[in-house]
């Protein structure tokens, strides 16, 4: 079979495991409406049988387990009215919650570049193992959209205020800190995957992963912790902007300088977002409302002109509007976070 005709994503059952691969390497298997209906499809297939007792989710490459989903057909849907993004996010997030849920054991490899809707794939999973290759990221605020695939919940969910920093600033982490942070269990080289892959053929899975896990590189967010948990107390993002900029840390006032890239309408949403939940009673609640932003979002000006900046024209020059905090109108947000 050749490449071109290959399937985007690969299942297949080997002993006990069944190995779903997300299969566009040269796309750093960025997900597709296809792709999320093949993994639904299939995890409700092996839901069912006996014959699989344990998913493994990988990415197929050297590059990365998934870089997110397609921000040019977003992109289109966002300058044209379009709503196939309003289908893809509907089946995307059934799909993350349904992985949180799942019945059986789901290991994911986080290896290489996780971000966006790769961490919806992964995170979400029961076993999230990281290598010394793995980034992670959800930098939605940098494009003029919100942390969702359950980002939302995950981050409100971290330890202190470490998901705030992370959706805030849209920087990436390493496997350390991923773990720090909630978003990954363990650390495992990455020249062991395929060896632990197949331990998990036979292998209780839990018992496996355990086996093979090693004490990662050193991260930044443990110690970080004091300022960032300072800095990001509150509701108010302009009042975490300026604690940050005074803050005598070189670490607060980069992030403060990082923020202030970011799409201020973004800004607002994520931090009331996660805000609200923390206090929700599960992930299907918060990846509804997440649902919501993300419609309100596609309609606002600054989805499209985020991703022209960064996807399109690549000129990394976004025109935000509104430009600054001040000029974020309340009454927008609340609209975002409104019935649909």
């Amino acid at each position: 079979m050749s490449a071109s005709s290959d399937p985007p994503v690969r299942a297949e059952v080997t002993g006990g495991l069944g190995r779903l691969t997300l299969n566009r390497p040269a796309a750093i298997n960025a997900l597709t409406a296809e792709m999320v209906g093949i993994l639904r499809r299939t995890l409700a297939g092996w839901s069912e049988t006996d014959r699989v007792r344990t998913v493994l989710i990988s990415g197929a490459g050297s590059r990365g387990l998934c870089a997110g989903g397609d921000l040019r057909a977003m992109h289109a849907d966002a300058v044209s009215g379009g709503t196939g993004s309003l289908d893809f996010w509907a089946d995307e997030y059934r799909l993350n919650a349904e992985l949180a849920d799942y019945p059986k054991p789901v290991v994911a490899f986080m290896d290489g570049l996780v971000m966006g809707g790769g961490i919806g794939v992964s995170a979400h999973a029961s076993l999230r193992v990281v290598t010394e290759r793995s980034r992670l990221a959800m930098p939605e605020v940098g494009i003029g959209f919100h942390p969702d695939v359950g980002g939302s919940w995950l981050l409100a969910h971290a330890p202190g205020e470490l998901g705030t920093h992370l959706a805030l600033t849209g920087g990436s982490i390493g496997a350390a800190d991923a773990v720090a942070a909630g978003l990954a269990d363990v650390f495992v080289p990455s020249a062991r995957l395929d060896e632990l892959a197949a331990a998990l053929e036979t292998g209780d899975a839990a018992e496996v992963v355990a086996a093979f896990a090693a004490s990662p590189p050193p991260g930044d967010l443990a110690d970080a912790r004091a300022w960032i948990d300072d800095c990001y107390a509150g509701d108010d993002v302009t009042a975490i902007v300026g604690r940050l900029a005074s803050s005598p840390v070189p670490g607060a006032q980069a992030a403060a300088k990082e923020i202030a890239t970011r799409s201020p309408t973004s800004l607002v949403v994520t931090l009331r977002s996660l805000r609200s939940a923390a206090g929700m009673p599960d992930l299907r609640r918060a990846l509804d409302q997440e649902y919501r932003l993300s419609a309100a979002l596609l309609r606002l000006p600054d989805l499209a002109e985020g991703i022209r900046a960064q996807i399109i024209d690549k000129d990394r020059r976004p025109r935000w509007r509104p430009s600054t905090l001040a000029e974020v109108s309340p009454a927008v947000v609340d609209a975002c976070f409104g019935p649909r």
